[in-house]
């Protein structure tokens, strides 16, 4: 078996993570620090990409992909997708728990969200849709996201298409569909989707493997109490 690492890694050098340094009651708040310490620092080149994971059930099968954080609000961190034919609408349609992780590597920084997903509602969708640029709002329209795409004479001919024709189709006929109009309608199985957190870490990477781990868990609601969170460091 080859081995794709070396033997002496280099050591996480470049933090500390202590209790003293977080937000005693909201993770959300902590976040905000955090990420706007990887935009200040100007090591950090898109600080919202993070990876999305989902899994299907009754199978428990696994699925991640990068996506970029557009939102943080109150209630939770929110994406942007195709939630039409997409691997993570068939994993939502029978699992709302979803993952996102966040690992800003010249920080030694990485932050874990797991909580329920729910989709925001298409007025929601649409204001961020407006805001995009004409070509990705044509693209929103023409992909069918992760249908197979076949060459159109059934194999690879020798125009060298490989399945790539028809996509530059599908888009040609949306242009055509909205040609004259600058309003587009956000598509239905297009918009947003918010993870609301049950669970937020965050880890500084440390000497010899010790990491500095904590983690926010939310406390069960109780009636006439606002959201409330425990905190716990863990053990790396």
């Amino acid at each position: 078996m080859k081995a794709f690492t070396p033997v002496h890694r280099e050591q996480f050098t470049r933090g500390v993570l202590t209790r003293s340094d977080l937000d005693p009651t909201s993770p959300v708040r902590q976040f905000h620090k955090w990420f706007a310490a990887a935009q200040r620092s100007g090591l950090v080149a898109h600080p919202e990409t993070c990876c999305l994971s989902t899994a299907s059930l009754p199978s428990g099968r696994v699925s991640s992909r990068m996506v970029y954080l557009k939102e943080l609000d109150a209630q939770g961190f929110v994406i942007y997708s195709n939630f039409g034919t997409s691997k993570k609408a068939r994993d939502l349609a029978t699992n709302p728990w979803a993952s996102l992780t966040f690992w800003w590597e010249d920080l030694e920084r990485q932050v874990r969200v797991e909580g329920r997903a729910s989709r925001l509602t298409r007025e929601e969708s649409q204001k961020y849709f407006d805001t995009r640029v004409r070509g990705s709002r044509i693209g929103a329209w023409s992909s069918r996201q992760s249908q197979v795409l076949k060459p159109t004479g059934g194999e690879i001919g020798e125009d060298g298409d490989d399945g790539r024709k028809i996509l530059d189709e599908w888009v040609k006929e949306t242009e055509k569909r909205f040609e004259g109009e600058e309003h587009i309608p956000v598509p239905e199985f297009w918009g947003g989707l918010r993870i609301i957190p049950e669970s937020v870490e965050f880890w500084q990477g440390r000497q010899n493997r010790l990491h500095d781990r904590f983690v926010y868990d939310k406390k069960p609601p109780t009636e006439g109490n606002s959201e409330e969170w425990t905190l716990e460091r863990l053990s790396p």
